[in-house]
């Protein structure tokens, strides 16, 4: 029988055909209708255990093994983010304003790629593969709506392990996996921020309250409380990326509001900026003499890949791919994931994967979340075999 990457790339044809057709029809958050018909119509007749989700368009299938040894769950996300596609691909998006500018479109083919490889070797497999077709990986979390409609028990036993592959438009060179162990992406959250003055004429700043420059002096304190209040070694980020205040120059508002995210990558100072940030622009609004509603929202927790689980991702690419295709991260990177709701229940990993069609600029090609972004579809049958890879090989060392 041939190779599982072999197999893999004879559906390479395949894989960049539905690819194609996710990627010009883009949807957002959890109600993803047209997705979900089409992961559906792709992996009938698998021989998959299918359902989907109450109140998310999720999809879920189970493949039962020959045995019935343990669990592997594989997860891939499927939705897209409310950017105009800039490319001139003859695939572009028809969903005005809408883009798949993370590669969830590759996610989404190369799990799928994962189903139709593994459901070739059913008496090879020695338990069950959970496949998790996510909706609302991109803040609306859907990882965690799928964990309460119990993706995590639909085979009947909790997985024993759990992995997803992500693809990179910039960093590393196409085809290239890379990963760490321990913490791989920061925790998100928010914090917003309403100043409430009193308006007044912009000529008698003297009878009214005005908001803007208190909440300016909370974003800019907020930038010297990280770097004197944080510990150095203890990485952190607070960004405000949302100010509004204000309809014309001459007029002083009612209110001013702000809204920053705040990226961390340790529950000891996720929990201090919590407290202190919400607290900061409660006491400079007190010394302006205004009101202010300050609110620290937990959104997606530290992603922590298991030290075993990455040690196994990183054997299975250097046997299957070579020792040349792996790299090992030296750092985290900042953004988030809520494939970190599964890792707080299941050990695992999430591994990278260099997707940019740009062979020598790599490295400075625009990045996920741009409106320029690309991902190049050679590595569509490659995060398939991946997937199966470590899905089959995992189930046989838990079964030894």
């Amino acid at each position: 029988m041939e190779s599982l990457i072999e197999q893999a790339r004879n559906l390479q044809g395949e894989l960049a055909e539905l690819r194609h057709a996710l990627h010009q029809e883009p949807e957002l958050g959890l109600a993803l209708p047209q997705t979900q018909k089409k992961v559906l119509q792709s992996l009938d007749g698998l021989g998959l255990s299918l359902s989907t989700g109450e109140r998310l368009t999720s999809v879920t299938g189970v493949l039962k093994g020959s045995g019935s040894g343990p669990t592997v769950l594989l997860r891939g996300d499927m939705d897209a983010l409310p950017l105009k596609e800039q490319l001139d691909l003859p695939y572009r998006s028809k969903t005005e304003g809408v883009m798949h500018a993370c590669g969830h479109d590759l996610h989404t083919s190369m799990l799928v790629g994962a189903a139709h490889l593994l459901s070739t070797r059913v008496g090879e497999i020695n338990g069950n593969v959970v496949f998790m077709f996510q909706p609302g990986e991109e803040g609306f979390d859907g990882a965690g709506a799928m964990i309460d409609e119990g993706v995590l028990e639909v085979s009947g036993e909790r997985p024993k392990a759990a992995y997803a592959i992500h693809v990179m438009s910039s960093t590393w060179s196409a085809g290239t996996f890379a990963s760490r162990p321990g913490a791989m992406m920061a925790a998100s959250d928010g914090l917003m921020v309403t100043v409430k003055g009193a308006g007044g004429h912009g000529s008698a700043p003297h009878l009214a309250k005005d908001p803007i420059p208190a909440a300016c002096e909370m974003v800019g304190a907020l930038q010297t409380y990280i770097g004197r209040s944080i510990d150095a070694f203890e990485p952190a980020v607070i960004t405000v990326g949302s100010f509004h205040a204000g309809t014309k120059r001459n007029i002083i508002p009612e209110f001013a509001a702000f809204e920053a995210t705040v990226r961390t990558f340790s529950s000891k100072v996720r929990e201090q900026i919590a407290e202190e940030s919400v607290r900061l622009c409660k006491n400079i609004a007190h010394a302006y003499g205004l009101e202010v509603e300050a609110e620290f929202q937990t959104e997606y927790p530290v992603t922590i890949n298991d030290d075993t689980e990455f040690s196994f991702v990183s054997r299975v690419v250097n046997e299957v791919f070579g020792a040349d295709r792996f790299v090992k991260m030296e750092n985290p990177v900042t953004g988030a994931e809520d494939f970190s709701r599964v890792l707080n229940h299941i050990p695992g990993a999430m591994v990278f994967l260099g997707a940019s069609p740009d062979k020598q600029g790599y490295a400075s090609a625009p990045n996920n979340h741009s409106p320029y972004a690309s991902f190049d579809d050679d590595v569509l049958a490659e995060g398939a075999a991946l997937y199966a890879e470590l899905a089959l090989r995992r189930l046989n060392q838990l079964s030894a």
